[in-house]
């Protein structure tokens, strides 16, 4: 899968919003940090710090900041310029497989790729992001919010694609995104019940 190109978007309210910024006290653009819990242990937190900053109204909403983005995207190519890249693109690929047939005789030809395959792709990152094929007796590593990223692809997948698949695409599609949303769910679930125990007592020896 390609990187994501990413783009910049120059704000020119942002100019105003700077020197509003530099005109006001120290005082005022200080960010405010919510103090720790009083009492002995509180300087040995080793959790986050809740830092709450003043609202800048001078920000621009996000849909006039994605109006603006879209207006910096490069020209669509053109037709021609597409079956060129294609071309090209099919000729490479498959000068590699040549070249892997090569170090490897007994190698067959490589799968085409479909649709299934995206699918696939999707629920295998969703699965892995959710802590599955951990090996045994290592602590899972949960990316709680990739995961659900994960699933709302998907998601988009099946609304953008809606009326486009045949029946077996569909069935396989619908049932991969259902699979990642229980499992989203139960680990969730899993979490909030983590979030609502107390939390353990200190060592013996120490208030």
């Amino acid at each position: 899968m390609s990187e994501t190109p990413k783009f910049t978007v120059i704000d020119r309210r942002k100019i105003k919003a700077e020197e509003e910024q530099e005109s006001r006290p120290a005082a005022e653009s200080k960010p405010l940090e919510a103090p720790l819990p009083a009492g002995p242990e509180a300087g040995q937190s080793s959790g986050p710090r809740l830092v709450v900053t003043e609202p800048r109204h001078e920000t621009a909403p996000v849909e006039e900041a994605g109006a603006e983005a879209e207006l910096e995207l490069p020209p669509a190519p053109t037709a021609e310029e597409s079956k060129e890249q294609k071309t090209a693109y099919d000729a490479s690929a498959q000068r590699l497989d040549d070249l892997m047939r090569a170090q490897n005789p007994a190698m067959g030809a490589q799968p085409v790729i479909g649709f299934e395959h995206l699918v696939q792709q999707f629920y295998v990152s969703a699965m892995i992001q959710m802590g599955a094929g951990t090996q045994e007796g290592q602590r899972p590593r949960v990316d709680i919010l990739g995961a659900r990223s994960t699933i709302d692809l998907l998601g988009v997948l099946a609304e953008k694609t809606r009326g486009n698949l045949t029946e077996s695409e569909d069935r396989a599609l619908q049932t991969v995104l259902f699979e990642v949303r229980m499992a989203f769910l139960e680990l969730t679930r899993m979490i909030s019940l983590q979030a609502m125990q107390p939390p353990p007592p200190p060592p013996p020896g120490k208030r």
